[in-house]
């Protein structure tokens, strides 16, 4: 099983996080936005769930799941970015806590869907910008991870994508920031999202702040 991976983690980076706001803002109010499903494409949803459930077992072994995944590409029924992803998680999940082996791999990622194009390849895209800035929130390198989930979100509007970035602010400190946002998103998006997202903060500690403020009018 690979090591902690802690030695060689990216390093923090400053960055504008007023710049950074005025793009989230630009991009939660512009355009559609996608329901959780629509971030796996058809074919290979259920390979990815059944993924999921492995990694949600109390009785999960990191090399069962590491040769599944190599399996499922193997057999055709997830591809290469999709194969890449998976094994990101799994390699920043806490059964294996690998951050460089994950980022190495959200990388990865990212090259194949560039080199593999495809209608899928904005979602892919995404999908490793939010590992990495998943790795980097975990790292306690918030400022990092606003800028990954910010282009996770410009790439792709989805409740998680909202979500990441609302608490990368939080844990910034912007809570106003936060607020607002939540505020006018509670105001213009269509009642399946707003839904999601709701749900998200309501469940997820790093969001925990901005559940209080859903309950009043």
């Amino acid at each position: 099983m690979p090591g902690s991976g802690h030695g060689g983690a990216p390093r923090a980076v400053t960055v504008d996080v007023r710049a950074l706001v005025s793009r989230i803002r630009s991009a939660v109010t512009g355009g559609s936005y996608l329901a959780p499903a629509d971030q796996v494409p058809p074919s290979m949803r259920r390979a990815i769930e059944a993924i999921s459930e492995e990694l949600a077992r109390p009785d999960a072994d990191a090399d069962t799941i590491r040769v599944r995944i190599h399996q499922l590409e193997a057999a055709g029924r997830i591809d290469r970015p999709m194969k890449l992803s998976a094994l990101s998680v799994l390699a920043a999940s806490p059964l294996v806590r690998d951050y460089v082996e994950a980022a190495r791999l959200a990388s990865q990622q990212e090259f194949a869907a560039l080199d593999e194009g495809g209608p899928w390849r904005d979602t892919y895209l995404a999908s490793s910008a939010r590992h990495r800035g998943v790795i980097t929130f975990l790292l306690g390198h918030h400022g990092t991870a606003l800028d990954w989930f910010t282009r996770a979100l410009e790439l792709e509007r989805t409740p998680e994508n909202v979500g990441n970035v609302l608490a990368a602010l939080l844990a910034l400190g912007e809570v106003e920031d936060a607020v607002e946002l939540t505020s006018s998103m509670r105001a213009s998006l269509p009642a399946e999202v707003w839904a999601a997202l709701s749900e998200r903060i309501e469940r997820d500690a790093d969001l925990v702040r901005l559940a209080e403020w859903l309950d009043t009018p």
